[in-house]
């Protein structure tokens, strides 16, 4: 899956505050992302991430 920082990501499943949405701060091994709900970061295995989007937003050029 081709993912930049900037994109925005949809989950399968909320975040605690309800919030779908992520923005993708880190790319790599692992993935940083912040929840465009409550603005709290999450650092999570790549592997884990891609199995559980559900849409990808790319970033505006």
């Amino acid at each position: 899956m081709n993912i930049a920082v900037g994109d925005v990501i949809r989950m399968k499943k909320p975040h605690p505050c309800g919030a779908y949405e992520f923005l993708v701060l880190r790319v790599g091994m692992d993935f940083k992302i912040r929840c465009l709900g409550c603005g709290h970061e999450v650092m999570a295995p790549r592997k884990k991430i891609e199995r559980n989007i559900k849409k990808h937003i790319p970033k505006e050029p």
